[in-house]
């Protein structure tokens, strides 16, 4: 029988959405392997990376006890130990979440390739919340002619409808609340009628929130990240700023309801 394994790369900082993943990793081996590395090399803004909130002890621990089999903590000469040569993230790289963060996605590409390389995965998971990472690394992976199959998992939400990401333990009580004002639009967008009225409800919703710096809001075509033009395949990106934490979201327009999932 050929050997499986399952690998959840990380930054560290593990909340409910990271262990949703582990979860999802057991279903297709029990041999898990969680990493946890935070890579300078898509960090634009060095004070972000400075900031990125780093509890291994504690993380292993929540990994382990979430069924991973391996925690693998390397040290950035573990990953880089020569010189770097980044791998290019193509023309959707530059969009969106890449049109503000120059490099960010070659500097995605480059680290998974390295933890791809030393943990010879079969099977890896992430989550949709980094929706436009998810896709550029499956369409990497299949340029590339990899035998990793790539695993999209759901966006773990707060009961408040909040994504789950590891920057929100930077926000205050107050920037939590403004913060909400990103699912609030999505699920709002999702009730139009039309790509084009959705669109405009997303725009009016965020701005309502003076708190909120929109970065963008965009609903896309899933299948190649141009503006949707329908409502098949049609998904809302929004990023912005609450108090200097960057926040990213993102939902499906073609479904009627909210899908909400709640953190446990």
């Amino acid at each position: 029988m050929t050997h499986t394994r399952a690998f959840v790369p990380t930054m560290g900082a593990l909340h409910a959405g990271h262990l949703s993943l582990i979860d999802i990793a057991k279903q297709y081996s029990s041999d898990v392997v969680v990493s946890i590395f935070v890579n300078p090399l898509q960090f634009e803004d060095p004070d972000d990376l400075a900031k990125y909130p780093r509890t291994l002890e504690s993380d292993s621990e929540r990994a382990l006890g979430a069924g991973a089999s391996e925690i693998w903590a390397p040290t950035e000469k573990d990953i880089y130990p020569d010189e770097v040569q980044l791998i290019d993230a193509g023309a959707i790289g530059k969009k969106y979440e890449g049109a503000g963060r120059e490099g960010h996605f070659d500097g995605v590409l480059t680290v998974v390739d390295r933890l791809f390389k030393h943990v010879q995965p079969t099977h890896a998971i992430f989550g949709e919340k980094d929706f436009q990472q998810l896709f550029i690394i499956k369409k990497w992976v299949r340029k590339s002619e990899s035998p990793i199959e790539i695993i999209s998992a759901p966006i773990i939400r707060d009961v408040d409808g909040l994504a789950l990401s590891s920057r929100n333990t930077r926000l205050s009580a107050e920037d939590r609340k403004y913060a909400l004002i990103i699912s609030r639009a999505l699920r709002q967008a999702t009730h139009e009628r039309s790509v084009e009225s959705a669109r405009d409800r997303l725009h009016d919703v965020l701005a309502s929130e003076p708190s909120f710096e929109l970065d963008y809001a965009e609903i896309i075509n899933e299948d190649n990240f141009e503006p949707a033009t329908s409502a098949r395949k049609a998904r809302a990106l929004v990023a912005g700023w609450v108090n200097g934490v960057r926040l990213l979201d993102n939902m499906q327009m073609s479904v009627p309801t909210f899908p909400t999932v709640v953190a446990p």
